[in-house]
Parts: C-alpha cells; sequence; structure tokens
C-alpha cells in the first residue's frame, strides 16, 4: 500500500516537473422500513464518480477561472471550498479501488493546494498558473493509479458558469 502511494506522489511530482470521473458502485445504506401501504425509497449514495463531477469539477473550474483573472478573494474562497470537498469525499468513501482515499488526496492534491494558497497570498499570477497547473496534473496523476487515465483534467479555456462574474471588482 505505501509503495503504491510513493509511486503516486513519483508520478504526480512527475507529471508537475513536466509541465473527475471515478466510478464505482457503493453499496448503499440498508433501508429504512417501508411506511405503511408503500414501499421505502432507497436513498440515493453518490459515487466516486458523482463526487467527482458534481463536486470536485466545477470548484476545480472556479478556483483556475477566478485565478486567471486574478480575483483573489474568489480564488481564496474556490480553494476552500475545494479543500472542504475533498475532506468531504474522504469521509464519504474511505476506499476506492482498494486504495486509502485520504491518503491520496494527500498525496496527489494537498501539497499543490497549499502551493496555490502560497501563490493567492502573494496575489501572484505567474505562481498562481504555476501552482494551478500542479494542481491539474495531481489530478491526473491519481486517475492514472487508479486505472483512470482515460479521465483527463486541463485548466479551463471556458466559463461553464456563464452567470458568474470572475473578474475582479476594483
Amino acid at each position: 500500500m505505501k509503495i503504491r502511494l510513493a509511486l503516486i506522489a513519483a508520478l504526480a511530482a512527475l507529471v508537475a516537473g513536466g509541465g473527475a470521473g471515478f466510478s464505482q458502485t457503493a453499496q448503499p445504506p440498508a433501508a429504512a422500513p417501508a411506511p405503511a401501504g408503500g414501499a421505502a425509497a432507497t436513498p440515493y449514495v453518490m459515487t466516486m464518480g458523482d463526487m467527482m463531477n458534481t463536486l470536485v469539477q466545477p470548484r476545480h473550474i472556479k478556483l483556475g477561472l477566478a485565478g486567471h483573472a486574478e480575483n483573489w478573494p474568489l480564488a481564496n474562497y474556490a480553494l476552500a471550498e475545494m479543500r472542504q470537498v475533498f475532506a468531504g469525499i474522504a469521509k464519504a468513501q474511505p476506499k476506492f479501488a482498494g486504495m486509502p482515499v485520504g491518503e491520496l488526496i494527500d498525496v496527489a492534491v494537498n501539497p499543490p493546494l497549499k502551493a496555490v494558497e502560497v501563490a493567492i497570498k502573494q496575489q501572484d499570477a505567474q505562481k498562481f498558473a504555476t501552482a494551478y497547473d500542479q494542481l491539474t496534473q495531481g489530478c491526473n496523476a491519481c486517475h492514472m493509479e487508479l486505472d483512470h487515465a482515460y479521465v483527463v483534467i486541463k485548466a479551463p479555456d471556458a466559463t461553464a458558469f456563464p452567470n458568474q462574474d470572475f473578474n475582479a471588482k476594483r
């Protein structure tokens, strides 16, 4: 297990130096007793792909767009949201494909998130671009390790949020 995590770290470092969607069906919790006269609804349990596509990917996009626009307060907010969602995912699904999700996040995502944080605090667009690229490559390194190399994340080249202005208000 530790060898695989070391390989992820090495792969993330290699990919970042050079330059969401998982899927797994989680077992739903036991259904509540059926109400009188009808069947109980089974709660939907989000898969890793659901969490990556609906929770992580939009925050990755918003973080990139805010940093590109040098809207540092918005970028800082998006960074906090991204950290929060990764923490939630690690709790919701502690293992994926036999790997510890929290440790994968610690290796592939947290170091570049720290670099993004430093760039935001310094309001340095160049450092932000470099750190954001490292974050993106960390995501891709994790995908490769989990046999999802076909899921390739990149910096956004357009907004998926036409109703949000990412430019800083001066």
